[in-house]
């Protein structure tokens, strides 16, 4: 087996891609390409092949010195066949993304959920190296999680366990990007503080963030931590809103399941401390006090690469702890 394997992170908002270590999850070098929404399919393929040559280039890399290529995908995927089936915040329906890579690249490809190749990155080398029941929950884009228990993910019947982003938290709520009503997605990811915002701002409303949004581009963490750090009333008004549901939709998890404990990542929580603290402030607060008492909470440690690594790594995971 070659020392080095690619790793793809298909997020809403960008693509990184990665050489990684296969051994110690070192990244050796990456690339990021920015997604835009509404984007055709024949698009982003074209991006992600121009990130693998890009980043083979950087490392001075062939392709036959490559083990394999992995993609977390945000959406729903067959990993048996390696189609995305529905990746809603990318704008990707029925993609063979397998088959499309092989081709190219002459490559065996391997085919996971954002979240639960991140969940591989923190098993392998994380904040859930040492854990054996742990919930894997990341906030970003949209909002996704993955199961491990003993030490193992779990897919369920249908391959689709742990969409924690799709429980229904209001009954008859807002629409979701998945076509249902009421989703925790739909309350408390990054597009859904953003639309959030912007309604507000529609209203009248005086907000900081108004210095550093651009018509038509999507607003950031960035700038919501740096109205945030301008005591921008607005922006923590619509953050708290977003961690109460969230909070919710944890404490209900942790009710249910009772992990030994939940690992938070993604672009919000790593991009603004006062979300991911009152987000597990206030989840304590909603758990049933025998639950929480046995459960521990963590941050994401591989940060913004979990994914990328991850993905790097489906093959060893599969291969050797599935």
């Amino acid at each position: 087996m070659n020392k080095y394997s690619i790793g793809i992170d298909l997020g809403g908002t960008k693509i990184l891609t990665a050489i990684v270590d296969n051994t110690t999850g070192e990244v050796l070098c990456y690339t990021k390409i920015k997604t835009k929404r509404n984007k055709s399919e024949e698009k982003i393929i074209r991006k992600i092949i121009k990130s693998i040559k890009e980043v083979l280039n950087e490392a001075q890399k062939d392709i036959s010195e490559i083990d394999s290529i992995g993609i977390g995908a945000a959406g729903q995927t067959n990993r048996e066949k390696g189609i995305i089936i529905n990746a809603p915040n990318i704008g990707i329906e029925n993609l063979n993304i397998k088959e499309i890579l092989e081709k190219e690249f002459n490559k065996t490809v391997f085919l996971g959920n954002d979240v639960e190749v991140a969940a591989v990155a923190e098993i392998l080398f994380g904040g859930g190296k040492d854990e054996k029941d742990f919930i894997c929950i990341f906030v970003g884009t949209g909002v996704g999680s993955c199961i491990v228990q003993d030490g193992k993910i779990r897919h369920g019947a249908t391959g689709n366990a742990g969409e924690i982003g799709h429980i229904i938290i209001e009954y008859n709520g807002r629409k979701c990007g998945c076509g249902a009503n009421g989703c925790l997605e739909a309350y408390a990811s990054r597009l859904a503080i953003e639309k959030r915002i912007i309604e507000e701002l529609n209203k009248g409303m005086k907000s900081d963030i108004t210095n550093y949004i651009k018509e038509n581009k999507p607003i950031k963490t960035a700038m919501l931590r740096k109205a945030l750090s301008n005591n921008d009333e607005t922006t923590r008004l619509i953050l708290d809103e977003a961690s109460s549901y969230l909070a919710t939709g944890i404490a209900s998890i942790i009710n249910f399941y009772n992990p030994s404990k939940i690992v938070l990542g993604g672009g919000l929580i790593n991009g603004i401390d006062y979300f991911y603290e009152r987000t597990i402030e206030l989840t304590k607060e909603r758990t049933l006090k025998i639950a929480s008492s046995g459960t521990k909470f963590d941050r994401a440690r591989l940060g913004d690469f979990a994914g990328a690594i991850g993905a790097a790594m489906i093959k060893e995971y599969r291969t050797n702890f599935s």
